[in-house]
């Protein structure tokens, strides 16, 4: 069972992340955030593609769900921390920190 300082350590280890405020919420970021966690710490909104969405949703859909609306149908995904055990935890943080490490180039 994972818990919200299993998020925070391990998001922390991760090259380049650091913990920014975010509205409510704490948000882990390297160039864009990638995870969100809940003020309660016990859902987390992890930055994923649509299809690892689909696949995590669909591998463990008492772990993971899309988060409604547009932000969902983006590859955003909630995670329950109690649900997940801590290599449930990492693997979806490493996969959205995977993402957040590329952006898009500036129009000049």
């Amino acid at each position: 069972m994972a818990s919200a300082g299993d998020l925070r350590r391990i998001a922390l280890s991760l090259r380049g992340t650091v913990e920014v405020p975010h509205f409510n919420r704490a948000a882990f970021k390297v160039v864009r955030i990638y995870v969100t966690l809940a003020p309660d710490g016990r859902t987390a909104n992890f930055k994923l593609t649509p299809d690892e969405q689909e696949f995590k949703c669909m591998l463990a859909p008492n772990s993971f769900t899309p988060v409604v609306g547009a932000w969902g149908k983006q590859g955003w995904t909630t995670g329950t921390l109690a649900r997940m055990d801590i290599a449930d935890l990492r693997a979806a943080l490493e996969m959205a920190w995977h993402h957040a490490q590329s952006h898009k180039p500036r129009r000049q």
